[in-house]
């Protein structure tokens, strides 16, 4: 089994948005609160390519 050590920084910058947009999101005035969803919902693909990546290298 081979493992893409060099996608773990996908991982990280997913969780990283999800953690800063989460809350901004409610914390933000309108029409801000949409731009720091849109974070999230980006954080979430990138968290879940990066997972991909990491354990089947050779999927894409």
């Amino acid at each position: 089994m081979s493992i893409g050590y060099q996608y773990i920084l996908l991982i990280i910058a997913g969780l990283a948005g999800m953690a800063w947009g989460l809350p901004a999101a409610h914390r933000l005035k309108s029409p801000f609160d949409i731009g720091a969803a849109f974070v999230v919902l980006c954080g979430v693909i990138v968290f879940a390519m990066g997972v991909l990546l990491t354990f089947t290298p050779g999927f894409f």
